[in-house]
């Protein structure tokens, strides 16, 4: 029974850190600010716990009781806690408020839990082999939570069914301990059709998971959502209207199919162009294969490797039907190396060089983010580049986030490298920039004067044009991005955030 007893704690510290990560996943996937969201959460979550084990004194009677009943509160709460997160951000503006009042609630739960315990067990036991064998069996447990959550639980079963299992967990310790501690406990059957309730609500949940998430998705995204999925690193959507796809990653749109063409041609062929007879080409993020499209146009390149950290994302656009549809099968030519790592580490691991580069990532909005922005990064990157090649870097918007965009060239010069900004007209996302780079001993950057055949948009003839800025995207004082002080993630943050207000 001992051992038993012990691997309940387990459990119960793996539950309480399970709604913990859920809550700042929730907040990072949809607020944005990775560091920022899991810091608070977990501080508030832990100052929680602390007011739960100070008011565990004032509990002097009846102490399985009330343990039972708090573990099927927590069960209760935690297991809907992602929902009700979900529910908040899509039809309220309360999602923060939502986000810490479930925070505090859970931490005073939870931090009650272990108290409780270690009081009904010091009759049973040494009282000092009940606290070293509770905390280690409490510490045990919070480490299974932090392997399991990204290795299994994400990918697996999704945010939603993460927090219900676990809610389940904390119900069926709730029933066995009506079973363990019969003899001190004296409404059980009261409690045991309690705890079966709770229960039977959350295995119903359960099934119902599905069709909760697709309810709160459908008012976040105005068209319909046909694709839907957590990954160990972001939170995939895919919506369709009529002919236009649409992807985002964490609530952020990615591209629509409408006119990602002039995005990825823009992207693309004004460095490549200018590199004759480049054979081997680099792309870092890009895992929808459509950067990848624009760079097998050219007869001459015999090789294309990919490297994107989420093997989701290379999986779904090279077998769903539409998104392979739309990068014309890129993913799945011979010619295309696909590798799933984080780029950074690749660099460093790796001593393959390229004649020409392309930095496609998401938007730098938070640090995990904004490391591929940085100084540091792209000292890196020009190792892998030969002499006379080039790099072209998404560079976010110069019009929206101008003293963004200007910070990432100033990276770049930082870095030792030519710079080349440019801009272009993507409809779903106004005014959009890039920055060609090269090595200080290169020649300068001239247009080229010929482009692929098959080209929907940019002509030979346009690109001169595109490396000119009005008045409103000219340069503004801007500090480089380094990997100790990511300024560039703090000016993303405040330019955004002035747009949304």
């Amino acid at each position: 029974m001992s051992l038993a007893l012990f691997v309940s704690v387990l459990a119960i510290a793996a539950c309480g850190l399970i709604y913990e990560l859920v809550a700042s996943a929730l907040a990072s996937y949809l607020l944005g600010d990775s560091v920022l969201q899991f810091s608070t959460v977990i501080g508030t979550y832990l100052f929680a716990m602390g007011i739960g084990s100070w008011l565990s004194r004032y509990l002097t009677r009846g102490l399985v009781a009330r343990f039972v009943s708090i573990e099927l509160m927590v069960g209760i709460v935690g297991g809907f806690s992602s929902t009700l997160l979900f529910l908040a951000f899509a039809y309220t503006s309360a999602f923060r408020f939502v986000l810490y009042v479930l925070v505090v609630l859970i931490g005073i739960l939870v931090g009650l839990e272990i108290p409780l315990l270690m009081r009904i067990l010091r009759d049973r036991y040494v009282f000092r082999e009940v606290v070293s064998n509770v905390l280690t069996f409490d510490y045990l447990g919070a480490l299974a939570a932090s392997l399991a959550f990204p290795i299994l639980l994400v990918p697996k079963l999704g945010l939603v069914r993460s927090a219900m299992l676990f809610g389940l967990v904390n119900a069926a310790i709730a029933l066995w301990s009506t079973y363990l501690f019969a003899p001190t406990l004296g409404a059980r059957r009261a409690l045991r059709v309690a705890c079966a309730a709770v229960i039977a609500i959350l295995a119903v949940g359960m099934t119902q998971a599905k069709r909760i998430t697709t309810l709160a998705e459908d008012n976040i995204y105005s068209d319909e959502v046909i694709f839907s999925r957590d990954t160990r690193y972001q939170h995939i959507v895919l919506t369709a209207w009529k002919n236009d796809l649409r992807l985002f990653l964490n609530g952020h749109l990615q591209f629509s199919s409408r006119d990602e063409y002039r995005y990825h041609e823009a992207l693309v062929h004004p460095g490549l162009s200018a590199i004759p007879g480049a054979r081997h080409v680099l792309v870092l993020g890009g895992g929808d294969g459509l950067a990848v499209r624009e760079i097998l146009k050219y007869p001459a390149v015999e090789s294309v490797t990919l490297v994107d950290l989420d093997p989701e994302m290379t999986r779904l656009f090279a077998t769903h039907p539409l998104l392979s549809k739309l990068n014309e099968g890129s993913l799945a030519s011979p010619k295309v190396h696909v590798i799933n790592a984080d780029a950074f580490v690749w660099l460093d691991q790796n001593a393959d060089v390229f004649d020409f580069a392309v930095v496609d990532f998401p938007d730098p909005n938070n640090y995990g983010v904004g490391k591929l922005y940085t100084s540091a990064f792209y000292r890196a990157l020009e190792r892998h580049v030969s002499r006379g090649g080039m790099i072209v870097v998404q560079s976010t918007s110069p019009l929206f986030a101008r003293q963004s965009y200007w910070s990432i060239v100033e990276t770049l010069k930082r870095a030792g490298l030519k710079t080349y900004p440019y801009h272009v007209y993507v409809p779903s996302f106004g005014e959009w920039g890039f920055t060609l780079a090269s090595s200080a001993d290169t020649p300068p950057y001239a247009p080229p004067t010929s482009l692929p055949a098959r080209l929907r948009f940019l002509a030979a003839t346009d690109l001169a044009q595109l490396f000119t800025f009005p008045r409103d995207m000219q340069p503004v004082a801007a500090e480089a991005n380094r990997l100790n002080d990511q300024v560039l993630v703090r000016y993303y943050e405040r330019e955004f955030d002035a747009i949304n207000r």
